[in-house]
């Protein structure tokens, strides 16, 4: 069976089927643990569609996904301005490297979320606090795939590079960071991930726009079916926010 959809619904076919499989895992999950009455019903996938359908015409919406975008992308790029060439240094240092990654370790596994109440503090409500929280995730990710390419970079390049008279900026420019574009690529997308995560909390730090405020405005509001709703389009933009990422790495992986 497994192998006839494969040979006649191809990856996209086998896709849309497992999502619609969720669709229908989420359908039995209520239909075996709800009542179909009261807030269950508001719950419904059929509830969310429409919820979702009539949310999509609202104009406010494109603001808020605008804003969660723009925090997105200005966390990603602070992280990149950071954790490239920290990366740079530590996979080309190996002292560098056995002095920095016990903390830096260290410093990966506290959650970033747990640096609210202090960023807050620090910073006050507004961008600021979840720019930091955000390149804070962000930024170990793409840190530590970097110097993994670093040191996986071909010692013959190097070698070559040296041969040549290369001058230190010609070898950065010419050899290192176009052998290691793959590794921080990959380091991209494991931060897109970690920051969509990362956003909706971040942004009930009392700021009046982005999809996180929206979701405490819904349920303010006790909208729960386009609550429902707002859970879903997180959902669908977080994927393909991870697909431009997936078809940026496989494009360069080509080159």
């Amino acid at each position: 069976m497994i192998n006839l959809l494969r040979t006649h619904a191809g990856p996209w076919g086998l896709g849309v089927l497992g999502l619609l499989s969720l669709f229908g895992l989420w359908w039995l999950a209520l239909a075996l643990f709800s009542s179909g009455e009261g807030l269950a019903a508001l719950f419904t996938p059929q509830a969310t569609l429409v919820s979702l359908i009539e949310l999509l015409q609202r104009p406010e919406l494109a603001e808020h996904v605008l804003v969660s975008l723009r925090r997105i992308f200005i966390g990603l790029g602070l992280a990149l301005l950071i954790g490239v060439p920290l990366g740079l240094l530590v996979g080309s240092l190996r002292h560098l490297e056995w002095a920095t990654t016990p903390a830096f370790q260290f410093l990966r596994m506290i959650s970033p979320l747990s640096w609210m109440p202090i960023a807050v503090m620090l910073m006050g409500v507004g961008d600021q606090p979840i720019y930091f929280l955000l390149a804070f995730a962000a930024v170990w990710p793409i840190l530590l795939n970097t110097a993994a390419g670093v040191k996986q970079l071909d010692s013959r390049w190097l070698q070559l590079a040296r041969s040549l008279s290369a001058t230190r900026r010609e070898t950065l420019l010419r050899v290192i960071l176009p052998g290691i574009v793959g590794h921080v690529l990959t380091g991209v997308r494991l931060a897109i991930g970690i920051l969509w995560i990362v956003l909706v909390p971040c942004e009930m730090l009392g700021v009046s726009a982005g999809l996180g405020y929206y979701i405490l405005d819904t349920r303010d509001r006790l909208a729960y079916s386009e609550l429902m709703a707002m859970v879903l389009l997180i959902g669908v933009l977080g994927f393909l926010l991870d697909a431009a990422a997936r078809w940026l790495h496989g494009r360069w992986s080509h080159v």
